[in-house]
């Protein structure tokens, strides 16, 4: 009896010992995979510095980007550069260079610079940010109050918030992030983007726990856009009249305020008709929210082309969803 408890006692040692030393070394794998991650991505996050005086006064406002591409694109936050007349990057090892503004868009907040005469960049690696799952450990990289490049750890908490804008579909995150991080990296574990820094929920101005990320498939729509064209193309789903309507279902009248009816559309390769929405539908919802003409212009005007907008079209037996697929207007 005595060596059945013996060899009883030594099986649970050896299990405890087990699951202590697959914790430890669990804990120090996920660690390394974060410290290769900060090495990898460190090089592509910037420090952002904007001034009206000169290169000599360039630590006014502060912000962060990252280097979009070898010809010397920056992506960061539209919001950091509200009222630069000078703009100025810095890189790890210090050196300061000006940079110019190739354009900016005020829905997305998202902005693009350029610098001229940098060869060796390291373009950040970006990931699909619509992989991204609650609960996956990220880093956040950027020059919070102005200290310099600093890094910190959490988890994704939230994904699709509509904190601000609800087209965006931000990340949130509980990686520390605070003033003069706006425009710097989201990373995953691999040290690839997936979203631009942009946003804290706070009362107080500074970390809280709960911050917002663009997603980088956004990022990457829109700075395309704005190094192409500098500007984001408006959204066009085609000619078309519309009013408001009214509405009696099982005896409940719904209002004209939050319904609208499409009149007449025209024109070839009209968006609404080649998606199915022709004259007469009755449009109940628009992105799920109520049929507002405010509504549909809101969803035009925050939508990049190629992006979709989603009818929900009232019929006598069941009502149909429709995504309507935006193009560029001319």
């Amino acid at each position: 009896m005595g060596n059945y408890k013996f060899i009883i006692s030594s099986i649970i040692f050896a299990l405890f010992i087990a699951v202590v030393l697959f914790e430890a070394g669990f804990k120090q794998g996920s660690q390394k995979n974060l410290s290769y991650a900060a090495e990898k991505a460190s090089s592509s996050v910037v420090n952002i510095f904007i001034s009206n005086r000169g290169i000599n006064r360039a630590r006014n406002a502060v912000g962060s980007g990252v280097i979009f591409s070898n010809e010397g694109h920056i992506v960061t936050n539209t919001h950091i550069l509200i009222n630069a007349t000078s703009i100025f990057v810095e890189f790890n090892n210090g050196e300061i260079t000006e940079a110019i503004l190739i354009g900016a868009d005020k829905y997305s907040d998202i902005a693009v610079l350029k610098i001229n005469g940098f060869k060796d960049l390291n373009p950040i690696e970006t990931a699909e940010s619509s992989n991204i799952k609650v609960g996956d450990e990220v880093l956040a990289i950027g020059n919070p109050f102005g200290v310099g490049k600093t890094v910190t750890s959490g988890i994704i908490s939230a994904t699709g918030r509509d904190y601000g804008n609800p087209y965006l579909e931000l990340l949130q995150t509980d990686a520390a992030i605070n003033p003069g991080n706006s425009g710097g990296a989201l990373l995953n574990k691999e040290g690839n983007l997936i979203g631009i820094n942009s946003s804290i929920y706070s009362k107080t101005g500074t970390y809280s726990g709960i911050g917002f990320a663009i997603p980088s498939e956004k990022v990457i729509q829109v700075a395309t856009e704005l190094i192409k064209f500098g500007k984001v193309r408006n959204s066009w789903i085609g000619h078309f009249q519309v009013r408001q309507t009214r509405l009696n279902l099982n005896n409940n009248l719904i209002s004209a305020l939050s319904i609208i009816k499409i009149e007449e559309t025209s024109g070839i390769n009209n968006p609404l008709e080649l998606n199915g929405v022709s004259e007469g539908d009755i449009i109940l919802k628009i992105n799920n929210l109520p049929a507002t003409w405010v509504n549909l212009t809101t969803a035009l005007k925050l939508t990049l082309p190629g992006d979709e907008i989603k009818f929900e079209i009232y019929g006598e037996d069941d009502n149909r969803e429709v995504l309507v697929k935006t193009v560029a207007s001319n």
